[in-house]
């Protein structure tokens, strides 16, 4: 081995004189070299290489003797100088000085210039207060940590249209700086959907860096209104009765505006309908026309608007009312009232007649009829007619009067003189509400009266001694009575033949008694209808 090795040293020793020693020369250099550009808050490394020696000594320094600022790390053949976040105190030149250790002690030194800038990011657009459609908005726009600001050129706009412009070339500033833009302008409705732009330029002259220009965009969303607010009605504001009708809301407002219909009532009151945009009435009757409103209310811009549309609904009348009072059943001398009530447009003309008159009751603006302490003669139907040029309309009630028995009255039949084992024939009438139930009674001797029957027609047949007499008629149901009399005579059977004189004056007598008899029983009827009472002693004073 050793052997070997002496080979290679002898070998190595003739390359030596064959070939020249190379020695490189000692050189230094600065990366980046004599100028260089850095963003503050980066980090930065300035680099100093050698070559040409085995052991560089390094030191580094600013112009100014000033402190570096920075870290230094020293290696074989290179030192670095790290400035880690690059500051403003950063901007200088820097020395690199590398002493080689020969016998001349070579010295080396070169410098680099270090220019600082900062534009680390977009602007920052702010508006405020909230934009409202014609009243002062400030637009602010931010530019932060900008170095060095007297370069500084800002520029508003809405989109292609320049709003404001502004540079900084008088600013002192020797640090970062956040630098504000503001500018008030007034939003018009039409901004909404613009764009509002902030455009920040930093141009500096042979400093190379990029980007040099920066912009933010803000959409504008300007609030406004409610403005132009108008009804549509749907298929027009005057109608028939039973057409269908749409009443739209339309207004311009940013946010959307609430809307809130209502119509006018009698007394300027207001009733309230419903929060949609479109108000439908399927069916509209005559009650729906008026003065409707629309008012929309914008919560942003506290703003309201309203509008209103005058519906009109036409057509032929309509019987909203058609009464008896106090009822349609009443007692004979209460007071009643008959009313009828019709609407319509144009208004009605009204008649109210009783049904079996031709004749109206009251004049055509007379929409009732009073009936102070009503008859039994006015009971029965009454009719309502309500008519305009569109067509009319018809509706009947009926008033019902009760009363008691009324024109009591006795029919004998037959209408002569009565004998013996004949047949006779009374028949009792009356008239009332409701029908009167008739009853039959026949006058004692004591006085007395006993009820023989309870028909209306009393029948006698084959007429005996004891049924002449005084016969009564009785008529009652739930609001009186009344009584009617008759007496009977019978006419006696003659035997003897020189009694015919007498019996033809006895029967003339009675034959010219008993024909005006029936003539005076009525006449006393009518006179107790008259009085409102019946004297059955009269009647027989009169017989008498």
């Amino acid at each position: 081995m050793r052997r070997n090795r002496k080979i290679e040293a002898e070998k190595a020793a003739e390359l030596m004189h064959v070939l020249p020693f190379v020695v490189k020369a000692f050189e230094m250099e600065i990366i980046p070299a004599e100028r260089t550009v850095a963003q503050i808050g980066d980090t930065l490394i300035l680099t100093c290489n050698t070559t040409g020696c085995a052991s560089p000594i390094f030191s580094w320094r600013t112009q100014m003797d000033s402190p570096l600022e920075g870290k230094v790390i020293n290696h074989k053949t290179h030192s670095t100088l790290t400035m880690n976040p690059v500051r403003v105190v950063n901007s200088r030149s820097y020395l690199c000085t590398v002493i080689c250790e020969t016998a001349e002690k070579e010295r080396k030194e070169k410098s680099v210039k270090v220019e600082l800038y900062s534009f680390p990011s977009d602007p920052i657009i702010e508006i405020s207060p909230s934009l409202v459609a014609g009243e002062p908005a400030t637009v602010i726009c931010k530019i932060p940590d900008v170095y060095p600001s007297d370069h500084l050129e800002v520029l508003l706009k809405k989109d292609e249209h320049i709003l404001h412009e502004k540079d900084f070339f008088q600013d002192e500033s020797i640090t970062t700086e956040t630098k504000i833009v503001t500018y008030t302008f007034h939003p018009v409705a039409e901004d909404t959907g613009k764009e509002i732009t902030c455009v920040a330029r930093l141009p500096i002259a042979n400093m190379d860096f990029e980007p040099k220009e920066r912009s933010s965009s803000l959409k504008l969303n300007a609030n406004f209104g409610p403005q132009n607010t108008a009804i549509t009605a749907s298929p027009g504001n005057s109608l028939m009765e039973g057409d269908s009708l749409n009443l739209t809301c339309v207004t311009q407002s940013n946010p959307p505006a609430q809307i809130v219909w209502s119509k006018y009532l009698a007394e300027e009151s207001i009733q309230h309908l419903t929060r949609n945009n479109v108000l439908s009435i399927p069916h509209v009757h005559f009650n729906d026309s008026g003065l409707y409103i629309c008012e929309v209310i914008n919560l942003v811009t506290n703003k309201t608007e309203k509008a209103t549309v005058d519906i009109i609904i036409q057509g032929a009348p309509v019987i909203t009312k058609l009464s008896i009072e106090p009822s349609t059943t009443v007692r004979e001398g209460e007071n009643v009232s008959i009313q009828c009530s019709a609407e319509s447009n144009p208004p009605p003309k009204i008649i109210l007649r009783r049904k079996s008159d031709n004749a109206n009751m009251g004049p055509y603006s007379a929409r009732s009829i009073l009936l102070p302490s009503v008859m039994f003669q006015n009971g029965g139907d009454y009719e309502c007619v309500a008519e305009n040029k569109f067509g009319n309309r018809k509706s009947e009630i009926t008033l019902n009067v009760k009363y008691g028995p009324k024109n009591t009255m006795i029919t004998v039949i037959p209408t002569g003189a009565l004998k013996e084992g004949e047949t006779v024939t009374m028949k009792c009438t009356s008239s009332g509400n409701p029908a009167p139930v008739i009853s039959w009674k026949k006058k004692k001797s004591t006085g007395e009266s006993e009820e023989i029957s309870k028909n209306a027609t009393l029948t006698i047949q084959n007429l005996k001694s004891q049924d002449p007499g005084l016969y009564e008629c009785e008529a009652y149901n739930l609001f009186g009575k009344e009584k009617t009399a008759v007496k009977l005579y019978i006419q006696a059977r003659l035997e003897e033949p020189d009694q015919m004189i007498p019996l033809i004056i006895a029967f003339s007598s009675v034959a010219a008694v008993a024909v005006p008899a029936v003539a005076i029983l009525i006449y006393v009827s009518r006179q107790a209808k008259i009085n409102g009472s019946y004297s059955l002693v009269k009647a027989l004073r009169l017989k008498v």
